[in-house]
């Protein structure tokens, strides 16, 4: 899911272990837990966009990396407040934390004297405030034995893959034994409700005592209440399921199986993929619709475009595995080839123009055979006015 999210819970899943001994330090390394899976991110400064596409929600999110790591970082965190240097340590740790947060405003996107002045503000304000709390209990060394230190890197660690695979993107549990991406799509990778029921509660837990009864009941509050959510995420995803079984059974369609996912940012719209014989049916049914069906449109397959693709073709390959085979062809206007990812569906349209797809996949064919991925594209295309997606968004989730 989003990275906000992540922090979230593993803050959480780190003060349930240890909030009650050292208090907010507890969150705090929690979230940075709940962030380490995330960081295969920097793959991406020098690997192929193909191979980035590959290896994010690799490793990092395997079950290995989680109890690896979580011996690996809880001992080096157990290593740093033995140390007698460790409130250096931690200084430079959050003055550069400070420094890197600062720099996402200054570095990335478009730059504007606003995101300037809110970089600048953070760097310099989180560096002032580390300096001035240097000699606080805030940097006194926590009462956590290793092992202690190493169960909260486990939860926070191993809570990021598991949420993540309830999303339809595809998380690699067992690697590097196996590439199997397990997705059970009943959520979207970014729900504002399931995260503000967690947030709410751990903010105001991080206000209180850690030695107040009240504190731990928060925290609990929040995974209690975001963990009912998910189950009910999974029940609409039973729902939806129904319906779309319901609506092959009516139209008569024949297929050997469809995809469900909910729509960005709500559990309410929920886009289907059917697989049939040479097309694709792609629809939505929102929860709110007064009759229980999806409005499905047909999506030629056109794989034939790639049938001289060899068996060992490394783009092909890979966006076949991304897709879990659920992709169409379609020739662009410039004559290259496009791959689309149907999980995914369309931003508007019919899907007959090459920006109506989500996840899309240029490819060209080179002089030796094989195909190279031109570009990978997920979101919305550029120039696209996201006032009107957003409009678009909910004017369907009210239902039709």
């Amino acid at each position: 899911m989003d990275s906000i999210t992540q922090i979230v819970l593993g803050a959480a899943a780190g003060d349930a272990v240890l909030g009650k001994r050292i208090g907010n330090r507890a969150m705090v390394w929690g979230a940075i837990a709940g962030t380490i899976p995330d960081l295969d991110i920097i793959g991406n400064l020098w690997m192929s966009e193909l191979d980035s596409l590959a290896f994010h929600r690799g490793i990092s999110h395997s079950f290995l990396f989680s109890i690896v790591g979580a011996f690996l970082f809880g001992w080096l965190v157990h290593r740093m407040y033995e140390s007698r240097f460790h409130k250096l340590i931690g200084m430079a740790g959050w003055i550069l934390i400070s420094l890197a947060t600062a720099s996402l405003f200054l570095l990335v996107g478009k730059f504007s004297i606003i995101k300037a002045a809110i970089g600048i503000s953070i760097g310099v304000g989180g560096s002032y405030l580390t300096f001035k709390r240097f000699n606080r209990p805030a940097f006194a060394k926590p009462e956590a034995s290793l092992r202690d230190w190493q169960w909260l890197f486990f939860w926070s660690l191993i809570t990021h893959p598991i949420l993540d695979t309830f999303t339809a993107y595809g998380t690699q549990l067992f690697a590097p034994f196996s590439n199997y991406r397990a997705a059970i799509s009943n959520i979207s990778v970014a729900d504002p409700a399931y995260t503000l029921l967690f947030v709410i509660p751990l903010i105001i837990a991080a206000f209180i005592h850690r030695s107040k009864p009240i504190r731990k009941k928060l925290v609990w509050t929040g995974i209690i209440l975001s963990s009912i959510y998910m189950c009910f995420t999974l029940y609409n995803k039973y729902r939806v399921t129904q319906v779309m079984k319901d609506t092959l059974v009516a139209e008569n369609i024949e297929y050997s199986r469809f995809f469900t996912s909910p729509s960005i940012l709500n559990n309410i719209l929920w886009t289907g993929v059917v697989d049939s014989k040479g097309v694709y049916y792609f629809g939505q049914y929102s929860l709110l619709d007064i009759e229980p069906k999806f409005k499905l449109s047909k999506i030629e397959k056109n794989h034939d475009l790639i049938a001289d693709a060899s068996q060992d073709d490394k783009v092909i390959n890979i966006l076949r595995w991304f897709s879990n085979d659920y992709f169409a062809v379609m020739k662009r206007e410039d004559g290259k080839l496009q791959i689309n990812d149907m999980r995914y569906g369309i931003f508007k349209g019919d899907g007959t123009s090459e920006e109506d797809f989500i996840f899309n996949f240029p490819v060209e064919r080179l002089s030796d055979g094989s195909y190279n991925l031109i570009k990978a594209q997920g979101g919305p295309p550029e120039g696209a006015d996201r006032g009107e997606m957003a409009t678009d968004l909910w004017a369907r989730i009210k239902g039709i």
